[in-house]
């Protein structure tokens, strides 16, 4: 037993390396995401992993070690990267949800060990990424779609390829720029004095990088207008102290926006404003229900009437049935209150919490979760004759919210949000970035209106013209162009996601295949003394050619 101590240190020390590889690939892939302006580092941070799952592009690594090394890059990446969600309910529930999402990425280890010994190994790796990226955006609960690779670009040269395949295809561009990346660091390594075996994985590397600056210029800007423009103000109305206790404000909440709008009408007054044709608040910037509340009515009226323009209120409405939804109400300042969206995509553990009974038992927040029900409908309210495509802070993370309002004729895009419960964290940074990808993807202008921030006016092409800082109230108001054409990705909605999962099936019945085959052949003669790894053995860098 003790003779044997030195071998099984020795091999632990591989594991020992590979694990912290990993995680620092799941880091990497953390550090690419907003606040940072460090998009780069999202490939790397794939070329790194898959360098580990191929074992430097052997592809001899086991299933089940590709899913450890999966799971604990992805506990590098969503630990660092969704602390926001324990902000004020502790560290159970954001250690527990990035315990689950990080399965995921265990899950792409597992596939990506299985595909890595097919030829064109980078591709078919790429595609279960997007194939594992797909199915976080959909289970458990719905799905929960943060820290999507695409969502992590906005300030990157591959935001223009949302135009043509939505957050799907720049995630994909990522993915696959990472995976040839490895390629080329395999067959750089294993080959050193053979250049041309790195054409190919160089060539793939580019490929999405050159394709997304070719398609740049086409993509619209502020100057864009095909239905005319609009002025628009979006309203930062501010909370009077952040975390849970936000609701228990409900009265200065309103109150506070309210006063920042009739601030903007004394600027438009005195002409140091322009007049607004469409004033926007945030999510729950009214959670005393106005149709219940004449004095919460009242005060919204007098806003609406005093900037001679009509409000969207994001408010919190009890229906006749008893449900509770989080809608954004439409408030004419002549008519009153009018259309509405109530949101469809509600946030589980949050506005409601499924399995409330046996969540008890791990939190004492449980019952502080919400009670709401999902809206329906296409996302489309009409306010001064503008459609506008409404997208509640949740909403804006998942694709098909806004394809749906813009396939129902939306020219304008707003995101009401409220980020108050989740503190001084990143996160309203990085709901900002998913909003300046929806723009490109949409080509239509963006309005983000925040309780506490960032409140901010995104041109179709994603360019941030004006923001607000945090915590400040702060009134941002701007011309915006209403568009009326859609984009290839609007059309196609989730055909490149699907096809991308369709490729990545595929690639692992491909896969399981030939591992069937191989077992049923004769076994090998004993190859014992020779390298494992010699000409017969498939190397990430060779299967691309």
């Amino acid at each position: 037993m003790s003779a044997d101590h030195p071998g099984r240190a020795r091999r632990a020390v591989p594991v020992l390396r590979n694990s912290l590889l990993a995680v620092a690939s799941g880091f990497l892939l953390f550090a690419s995401f907003p606040p940072r302006p460090l998009w780069f580092l999202a490939p790397v941070g794939i070329a790194l992993l898959v360098l580990v799952l191929t074992d430097l592009g052997r592809g001899t690594r086991r299933l089940r070690a590709g899913f450890g090394y999966g799971y604990l890059a992805g506990l590098g990446f969503l630990l660092p990267l969704l602390p926001w969600i324990g902000e004020y309910v502790g560290p159970v529930p954001w250690l527990a949800l990035s315990g689950v999402e990080a399965l995921f990425v265990g899950l792409f280890g597992l596939t990506a060990v299985a595909v890595a010994r097919l030829p064109l190994a980078p591709l078919w790796i790429a595609c279960v990424w997007s194939l594992t990226e797909w199915l976080r955006s959909i289970v458990p609960f719905g799905g929960f779609p943060w820290g999507r690779l695409a969502f992590g670009q906005s300030e990157g040269p591959l935001l223009p390829l949302a135009s043509i395949g939505g957050a799907p295809l720049v995630s994909f561009a990522v993915a696959l720029t990472g995976t040839a990346l490895a390629a080329l660091v395999a067959v750089a390594v294993r080959a050193p004095r053979e250049p041309r075996r790195w054409i190919a994985p160089a060539a793939t590397a580019a490929v999405m990088p050159i394709v997304a600056v070719a398609l740049a210029p086409t993509i619209p800007g502020m100057d864009s207008a095909e239905s005319g423009s609009i002025t628009v103000a979006a309203i930062q109305g501010g909370v009077p102290r952040l975390g849970l206790d936000f609701n228990a404000q409900r009265r200065a909440v309103l109150d506070n926006h309210v006063r920042q709008t009739l601030e903007l009408a004394t600027d438009v007054d005195a002409g140091v404003t322009p007049q607004p044709d469409l004033v926007i608040w945030p999510e729950n910037a009214s959670d005393i229900d106005p149709f219940r509340n004449a004095d919460a009515a009242a005060s919204i009226t007098a806003a609406a009437r005093a900037v001679d323009a009509p409000i969207l209120v994001g408010t919190v409405l009890v229906r006749k049935d008893g449900t509770t939804t989080n809608t954004v109400v439409v408030w004419d300042p002549d008519s009153g209150p009018g259309e509405e969206h109530d949101k469809k995509i509600i946030q589980p553990f949050g506005e409601y919490l499924p399995y409330r009974e046996f969540f008890r038992h791990f939190s004492e927040y449980a019952d502080r979760a919400g009670n709401f029900s999902p809206g329906d409908g296409d996302g489309v309210v009409h306010a001064a004759g503008i459609p506008v495509g409404v997208a509640t802070c949740y909403e804006v993370a998942f694709d098909r919210a806004l394809t749906d309002a813009v396939r129902a004729g939306a020219q304008l895009i707003a995101v009401p949000t409220n980020n108050a419960t989740f503190g001084d964290t990143e996160m309203t940074y990085q709901q900002l970035a998913m909003s300046r990808l929806r723009a490109v993807e949409h080509g239509r202008a963006v309005v983000v209106a925040a309780t506490s921030g960032v409140s901010a006016i995104v041109a179709p092409d994603g360019t941030v013209t004006d923001s607000s800082a945090l915590f400040e109230p702060t009134t941002l108001v701007a011309q915006v162009p209403l568009r009326s054409s859609t984009t290839l990705a609007t059309r196609l909605g989730s055909i490149p996601e699907f096809a991308l999962a369709a490729a990545a099936t595929l690639a692992l019945i491909a896969a399981a295949l030939r591992t069937a085959g191989r077992r049923r052949r004769p076994a090998a003669p004993s190859t014992e003394g020779a390298d494992v790894h010699g000409k017969d053995q498939p190397r990430l860098g060779e299967r691309i050619e």
